[in-house]
């Protein structure tokens, strides 16, 4: 039970505010296993020298994710994470993983950049999930 393995990445074009970002990419690393329970996540401190961004915004996303019940402060130690978003459908993902690296190499073939590969996949994620609440 080590530090995380989680570096926060903002986008500033995503439309996304810095702290819902800091809260999604919680949420992901929990549900792909990449954060387990008893896991520290970055100091604010940390965070806020990596992103420069202001102390409150992160407080403010962990602050959610306490209120939510998946990680807990601890005066004096840090951030911690009391429960995970892995299902059992983890099984699948090693072979849903396969076929997305493939894919990805694919699209780097075809000469798409990292900007143009997302810009693909979240368009046709959209689309995908608009067509199924249709």
């Amino acid at each position: 039970m080590g530090l995380s393995m989680i570096e926060f990445h903002l986008d500033g074009r995503s439309g996304v505010s810095p702290y819902q970002q800091i809260v999604q990419q919680v949420r992901n690393a929990l549900r792909l296993g990449l954060l387990r329970e008893g896991d520290q996540l970055p100091t604010v401190k940390d965070v806020v020298a990596a992103l420069a961004i202001n102390p409150n915004t992160v407080l403010k996303a962990y602050r959610e994710l306490e209120h939510e019940g998946l990680v807990q402060a601890r005066p004096g130690r840090g951030t911690f994470v009391t429960r995970t978003l892995t299902d059992n459908t983890l099984a699948a993902h090693g072979p849903l993983r396969q076929d997305l690296r493939r894919w990805l190499a694919k699209a780097r073939k075809a000469g798409l950049d990292d900007e143009s590969i997302e810009a693909l996949f979240l368009t046709t994620f959209r689309s995908a999930a608009q067509e199924d609440i249709a």
